[in-house]
């Protein structure tokens, strides 16, 4: 058999098996409040997932990415020996892709995006010496684990008190939820349209400038707003008075819930259009390598990675996820639909106005704040401490265990292939 078919047949089984981690562990993430609320359950959360993230990974995902992604690594270093690159990028998938299968064994939500750069670091030491990385990169992503949660935290506890203030704490909470109803949904679509353009169609490169942006979302947010409070109310009326109510949720906690699993299948859409390329990025990277004999510094994604990438994520949701979303949808603390709502609606408009301020910010620690946050609007006691300990210690050691184990595995495969 051909040596290249060898090599790629090894890249792609390591690239899905890198996608259905991302998938158990991230995607993971979004779905958890979703389900642990009951406004999904996990076949729906896992379909939900499965069909926003390929269309996000298809439709807005990076069709041409950089050679070695985050700038975390000059490619031009690698021009006189593209094989270094390729079995790079190996160390780089296999080291991630363990990191994050760990962890999740673990039921510990990590950023995949961490991950990937502390294994690309490690093999560019190997190969091209310490001073060629960019360490400065790595200060910003180790900054992000104090501002990602914070801002996460202050934004999705911030909505939850004026939500339970103004609508569960109101003489009739369902009453409340109607009346406050088209402002509620008229923020979350403002929200959900700017960050679909800014965020989830980064990739595209489409050039709209922020005023034009808002002046366009906000008929938009608008008119859903009009007639959304309708739609709620059918979906209200068909789900908890007519429909099977196994939660026993009250009317004002449908509401929420159908608010939840909008914002849910926008954060299932950015995750494919963003996160996919963790995986499919050094994929392409090793497939242009052997194709080329060379190392180029930006490469075409195929559709097929994208939308194969995309599957496998979903894939790795209902394969491995579900102890990751226990452990965000449960075990921090209670979630319902009002406070899931607020979570994952905080977390959406925390990335948002992160990203436009140009703060280093990671979707997993953001989301992990957000529940942290909601939770301390309900008082310290209904946080499990021991669980938050866990996970900030395993953000710590994502970016050191994924260099290290890179290094190992580079200097193994140049040992035995080069």
């Amino acid at each position: 058999m051909n040596i290249d078919v060898i090599v790629l047949s090894a890249a792609a089984l390591l690239g899905l098996y890198m996608a259905a981690n991302i998938g158990a562990n991230d995607l993971a993430n979004a779905m958890g409040t979703s389900v642990g609320s009951g406004a999904l359950t996990l076949k729906q959360a896992v379909l939900v997932s499965i069909i926003a993230n390929t269309l996000g990974a298809g439709l807005a995902g990076g069709h041409v990415t950089s050679t070695i992604s985050k700038g975390i690594i000059d490619p031009c270093l690698l021009m006189d020996d593209p094989n270094k690159l390729m079995l790079g990028m190996f160390a780089a998938l296999i080291s991630a892709s363990l990191w994050v299968h760990l962890a999740t064994h673990f039921a510990l939500p990590v950023s995949t995006t961490h991950a990937i750069v502390g294994a690309v670091v490690g093999f560019g030491i190997m190969s091209v010496g310490g001073g060629a990385v960019s360490w400065g990169k790595i200060i910003t992503i180790a900054v992000s684990w104090v501002i990602s949660p914070a801002a996460g935290a202050v934004i999705a506890g911030s909505i939850f008190y004026l939500t339970e203030k103004k609508v569960m704490g109101a003489k009739d909470p369902y009453a409340a939820a109607l009346h406050y109803g088209p402002a509620l949904i008229f923020f979350v679509m403002l929200v959900l349209i700017l960050s679909f353009i800014f965020k989830g169609l980064k990739n595209l490169h489409l050039e709209f400038g922020f005023f034009f942006t808002v002046l366009l979302a906000i008929p938009c947010a608008a008119l859903a707003a009009v007639f959304g409070r309708k739609w709620l109310r059918w979906q209200v009326h068909l789900k908890c008075e007519l429909g099977p109510n196994p939660q026993g949720y009250s009317p004002a906690d449908c509401f929420f819930a159908q608010l939840q699993v909008l914002t849910a299948c926008y954060i299932a859409f950015a995750h494919g259009a963003n996160d996919v390329a963790n995986a499919i990025g050094p994929l392409a990277a090793i497939f242009s390598v052997i194709k080329t004999k060379s190392v180029a510094l930006h490469v075409e994604v195929p559709f097929w990675m994208l939308f194969a990438g995309g599957i496998a994520v979903g894939g790795g949701l209902f394969a491995f996820g579900a102890r990751v979303m226990e452990t965000i949808g449960k075990n921090i603390t209670e979630i319902t639909p009002i406070r899931g709502f607020c979570a994952t609606f905080g977390a959406a408009t925390t990335v948002l106005i992160c990203s436009r301020l140009g703060l280093p910010v990671s979707t997993t620690h953001v989301l992990v704040g957000a529940v942290v946050g909601v939770g301390l609007m309900r008082g310290m006691g209904t946080l499990d401490l021991r669980i938050l300990k866990n996970i900030g210690l395993s953000w710590i050691v994502t970016l050191p265990f994924t260099m290290v184990l890179a290094m190992v595995l580079y200097k193994v495969l140049t040992l035995f292939l080069l």
